[in-house]
Order: C-alpha cells, then structure tokens, then sequence
C-alpha cells in the first residue's frame, strides 16, 4: 500500500472519523508488544520502528551488521520478507536463486551482506541461523513483534517525516502510541531532519544517534546534471526524488507506486519507453530493482545509497556493550521496561 496522504497533514475529517479504530489498532498492538519473548542463544540486535512504511531500517540493519562484522561477529540477519509468499519454516535466503516475489525485496539486499533467514516463526528462523553459526542475530523490523526477546532494539526515526499527524493506524501511521512504543527501546536513530533534539525526550535515558544516507559516488556520477524519470515504490517516493535532486541530478518525471509495489510485465519497458521518448534517463532505488521480472530493466539506473552515523564509534560503543551484558549472563528483557 502507499501510506495516505492525511497521513502527514494535521488531523482533519477523515483521520478524526478512523481515530476510533486507530485507538483499537494502538492498544492491541501496545499489549502484544507487553507479552514476554523466548530467550535464544545468542544476542538480538532489534532494529524497527513506531509508524508503518519506511523509515530507513534496512539500511540501518545493514549499518549495524558491518559495524558488528568487522569486530569478528557472525552476523545473521532475520526478516520477516514482507512482499514475499508466506514460508512457514525457515527459508535462507540465496540472492542467486531467490526472487522478491518469494522472499521479498529487503533481504534480497540483507543476503548480499550476510546471511538472512525469512519465515513466519521468528523464533525458528533464529534457532536456524544459530545453528548455522550465528554469534549475533539482527532482526529487520520487529520492534512490535514479541515473540523473539530482544538484548538491544532500536528505533529508526525519520527526521523530516517523524509521526505523521500523531495518530495510530488507519487514521494515522504510529503502530500503537508512542507512549506505549517507547520502553521497549534501547536506543533512537534518526535519519535526516534537521532540530531533532526534540527527539530525545521520547525515551529518557535512551541514547539518540543521527545518520544519512549517503548515496553511492560512482552511481551519483552518472545522473549529474542529467534530465531522469524518477521511479520508485517505496514509503515516502519524495525522499529518492530529493536524492536524486541533492547529487545533481534534474527529476523531469516521477512516477510513484505503492510501497514493496511488484512490477508486472512490460511495466519496466513501458518506463523505459517514456524516458526515452523524453531524452530521459530512467532511474529507481535498489530496492525496486529486486523487484523487477526477471530479464527487464536492462538501461535502469539505480543509485544506492548506504548508512552513515554521525557517531558511529558511539553506536559501535552501545552495540559492543549490549552484547557483553548479554554475555555475562544480563536477562535479556522479555517484558515492559519502565520509563
């Protein structure tokens, strides 16, 4: 789906008329988030966040996964393949061999940098990956989900974004008030914004990190100064079309389509006939490309674009003293942290 526009405004008719529902949605998602998690091997790194759509978890989860590698760490990551068909035990995920239409686009990505299971169980899925030698497992979204307990979650903010009008689905994008989100976190990254101070007072006592993404030098250096159509399926469309803009490139089209959107047949080439029709380049994310059928997309460009934090030796710091309380035997928090 594409997250609604009323969304981002300040309440009106519609979101005041779907609050009801939005304050039933918000509190049952609140008390699943409250049940107690099984505890397994291994730490859990848990990156998610409080609205439904993109915040930039991916990229976050990827982030963190080089950060752990590079002190020795056999990271796995696990994902619930949203966008995928449904597998009821654990799938790991071959980028070779799998497509986004059976694992889903984001751990086409994931795989690319470690190992990534998808499956309905996340408990099984990280039973899996332990026993394919897993020393710290990083679970793409799941803040909300309680099954797995979690050693150090974190929630991923977008900064120009945040909460949208305040309100819970479907009036609003909050998964259940941020109130009731807020103990359950360990630590906020927010990307992009700027004044985000205000930020910090979600969860006292919790450390705030700030990151960008920064898009890849040598795909920039193809699109500047270069007339595209912009094309993408994703949360917030806008945020690639400002990308595009910020390394030079002139966004003469855009075309949008609903987020983890699978793009039928001939849909690509039709793309890349309007381009060309224009003298323009066609350009996505390089999430949307995982999505393309397969044979199509040949004069796509795409441009990647990785994490960066701000303080990353901080992060690293926060993430290496999680694992270690965990390791010394610190009980994994399995329900509600106050405050």
């Amino acid at each position: 789906m594409r997250a609604p526009a009323f969304w981002q405004d300040p309440p009106g008719l519609l979101a005041r008329a779907l609050a009801p529902l939005g304050a039933i949605y918000g509190a049952a998602t609140a008390r699943r988030m409250a049940r107690p998690g099984e505890q397994v091997a291994v730490p859990v790194v848990c990156v998610g966040n409080f609205v439904a759509g993109g915040a930039g978890k991916t990229p976050t989860a990827i982030a963190l996964a080089k950060m752990l590698r590079q002190t020795g760490e056999r990271v796995a990551f696990l994902s619930r393949g949203y966008g995928g068909e449904a597998h009821a035990a654990p799938l790991l995920v071959d980028p070779a061999r799998h497509s986004a239409r059976a694992v889903g686009d984001e751990p086409l990505l994931l795989a690319r940098v470690a190992p990534c299971w998808v499956g309905a169980d996340r408990v099984a899925c990280a039973r899996a990956a332990i026993e394919a030698c897993a020393s710290v497992l990083v679970m793409d979204d799941g803040l909300q989900n309680p099954s797995l307990a979690k050693d150090f979650s974190i929630c991923v903010i977008d900064g120009e974004a945040r909460f949208g009008n305040g309100l819970c689905v479907p009036a609003g994008p909050l998964r259940a008030p941020l109130a009731a989100q807020a103990p359950f976190v360990d630590a906020l990254v927010v990307i992009g914004g700027e004044a985000v101070a205000d930020l910090a007072s979600l969860a006292p006592g919790r450390p705030m990190f700030t990151a960008r993404l920064q898009a890849d030098a040598a795909a920039a250096s193809k699109l500047i100064g270069r007339p595209v159509l912009a094309f993408a399926g994703i949360a917030r469309p806008q945020k690639f079309y400002s990308s595009l803009r910020a390394v030079g490139a002139q966004v003469a089209r855009e075309r949008a389509f609903a987020d983890h959107y699978r793009f039928r047949p001939g849909e690509i080439a039709a793309l890349e006939a309007e381009a060309d029709a224009h003298g323009l380049l066609a350009v996505t994310t390089e999430k949307d490309r995982m999505r393309f059928p397969a044979g199509e997309g040949a004069d796509v460009l795409t441009l990647p674009v990785k994490l960066g934090f701000d303080d990353a030796a901080g992060v690293a710091v926060r993430l290496s003293d999680a694992l270690a309380a965990r390791r010394k035997g610190a009980p994994t928090r399995r329900v509600r942290r106050e405050g």
